[in-house]
């Protein structure tokens, strides 16, 4: 039998609740007894499929599921039987939370961690209060020219978030030095207690949950390790960026309470529309208007490509309107060390004014082709 809830299913480990259901549903009916008598395989999957939905449409149990696997159901413990999460939870008369330390059984480490992350000892909706605590990431966005895009800038960003504490080091203690391991809770950041044949851990009351003791907390920062200071940074946007990219900067984010890690740093880049020039991945679209004369009997022009650089580009005789001609490596880097290409689109100049000689000219021209039909 399948195990995993995901591929009975059908879905992706990112499903919503509706696309779960939709699934389940309409594996339900598929394999229903009634629709398939005497079928032990249509059965069988039935079963398969009511029980991956038992673990999916409850955000504990998935949620268990993720983090250990078909070990989350282990030991009899199907997601289908009992109450909790699955089968009979009470072992020998007795339901241990047993959350601090010494030999765990895989069901207990499941409970312990599906509990915290649903409030349940570490405070409701908090993070868990022995678990090092990490600072808030951030994000900012840019808008840059094609150019910038081309060459490459820097983007300096000026903002105000939690830094760590230079006076103790992050540590939130008068003397800078790490703080010591609370002696009530070991460093664990939780007590037992004991109500009826329930073992149930609790935040620590000595250290907060933080499994430190700070008997004396640093005068600038309040224990906390932390202050709040404006900073300046320096975003490095490389050659050839995309449009939407993010830029991510690790460890540059604001500082985590207590020494914990530091959080991360992001930067969206979105680019302006450029007037000559469109971008199609790493290639440039231009568009160029000449007279019928150079499209006829072919000729050279000059372009300016994006670095600013005169470019003499040939012409070929015949040249029809809305052809592509290709200049090689004059688009965008590419990351690898190349470039795309850039490519011209070619429209035509109608004259609004001629003179007699340019009419005559014409006139004679339009004569010459009337006899033949490829003319237009």
């Amino acid at each position: 039998m399948n195990k995993n809830p995901y591929e009975v299913l059908g879905v992706a480990r990112d499903a919503t609740d509706t696309d779960i259901k939709k699934a389940y549903h309409k594996l339900v009916m598929k394999y229903h007894p009634d629709k398939n008598p005497g079928d032990k395989s249509a059965e069988e999957k039935f079963k398969e499929v009511n029980n991956a939905f038992d673990i999916l449409k409850d955000p504990q149990k998935r949620a268990a599921y993720d983090r250990f696997g078909d070990a989350a159901f282990a030991g009899g413990n199907g997601a289908s039987a009992g109450a909790g999460f699955g089968g009979n939870p009470f072992g020998n008369g007795e339901f241990h939370f047993n959350m601090g330390g010494g030999d765990m059984g895989g069901m207990e480490d499941i409970l312990r961690e599906a509990m915290r992350g649903f409030g349940f000892g570490g405070g409701f909706g908090g993070d868990a209060p022995h678990q090092q605590q990490r600072g808030r990431d951030l994000l900012d966005e840019v808008v840059i020219d094609l150019k910038d895009a081309y060459f490459g800038t820097t983007h300096t960003v000026k903002f105000t978030s939690a830094t760590k504490c230079e006076k103790c080091n992050g540590n939130g203690t008068a003397d800078g030095k790490p703080a010591p391991k609370c002696s009530t809770c070991g460093g664990t950041g939780y007590v037992h207690t004991r109500q009826g044949f329930f073992a149930v851990e609790t935040p620590c009351p000595d250290c907060n949950g933080l499994g430190k003791k700070i008997d004396k907390k640093c005068s600038q920062c309040d224990g906390t390790g932390t202050v709040n200071k404006q900073r300046t940074l320096d975003v490095k946007i490389p050659a050839g960026i995309m449009d939407g990219a993010r830029l991510r900067m690790a460890g540059m984010g604001e500082a985590a309470p207590h020494g914990g890690t530091p959080g991360d740093f992001y930067l969206d880049v979105r680019i302006r529309p450029n007037k000559t020039f469109e971008r199609v991945g790493n290639d440039l679209l231009m568009h160029m208007d000449l007279d019928f004369a150079t499209l006829a009997l072919g000729g050279e022009i000059e372009i300016e490509t994006i670095d600013d650089k005169k470019l003499s580009v040939k012409i070929p005789s015949g040249t029809q309107v809305g052809e592509r001609l290709r200049v090689r490596a004059h688009g965008m880097p590419n990351g690898r060390g190349g470039f795309g290409d850039l490519y011209i689109e070619i429209g035509i100049t109608i004259p609004k004014k001629l003179t007699e000689k340019q009419k005559k000219a014409l006139s004679e021209f339009a004569g010459i082709k009337s006899d033949k039909k490829s003319w237009f």
